[in-house]
């Protein structure tokens, strides 16, 4: 008999865990649902967790509002990892599965969404001004390879005809990095290499 204690669990604004030891959990406003959330703004039924093979899955079972992953709403299935925040109505709750809490921290996930200008970093948004934007897709398109500054000048700064300073390029590259990187005091991502240029490695 599995043990409660190892199973995926939710909590809620108030701390209280919900544990998740069917292969099904309902969330909704509706007193049948294993989750009640009284809230005009929730469904009766409302979203759905599901569990598949020692992953959970959260759906949303068509509600008015929708409901949020990572503060974006999901169209389809998504599969949930520690750590991610659930959103469903103004409830937010948190997850936690055990079973990934250990699971390995050097996996950088990057997803770059040009027409809508949006970049999830391991599946959540990351709010990037336009320049940011400019030079993460630029040093993206290409990943592994070594970009001069002058390079870089004119794909971030083409209005600037007669060329950009380069303290202009280092500050961005700074506050790109503190977007990106785990952790800024020790650069992984976002390499650079002195006299050189810069380096995207992911």
């Amino acid at each position: 008999m599995a043990d409660p204690n190892d199973s995926p669990r939710l909590t809620d604004p108030t701390g209280r865990e919900h544990v998740l030891a069917e292969p099904a959990t309902s969330i909704g406003r509706g007193v049948e649902n294993d989750i009640v959330i009284t809230s005009k703004r929730v469904s009766r039924e409302h979203a759905r967790l599901l569990r598949q093979n020692q992953v959970t899955v959260l759906e949303d079972a068509g509600s008015t509002n929708g409901t949020f992953l990572n503060d974006e709403r999901i169209r389809e299935s998504a599969e949930l990892t520690d750590g991610d925040r659930i959103s469903i109505g103004d409830v937010t709750f948190v997850f936690h599965d055990p079973e990934t809490t250990l699971r390995d921290t050097s996996a950088f996930e990057l997803e770059i969404d040009r027409s809508s200008g949006i970049v999830r970093i391991n599946r959540r948004v990351v709010a990037l001004s336009p320049k940011e934007f400019l030079l993460l897709a630029y040093l993206n398109d290409r990943r592994g390879q070594v970009c001069a500054k002058d390079e870089i000048g004119r794909a971030v700064w083409p209005e600037y005809r007669e060329g950009v300073y380069d303290y202009q390029i280092e500050n961005l590259v700074r506050r790109l990095r503190n977007r990106l990187e785990p952790d800024p005091e020790n650069v992984r991502l976002l390499l650079n290499l002195r006299g050189l240029g810069y380096k995207l490695v992911v």
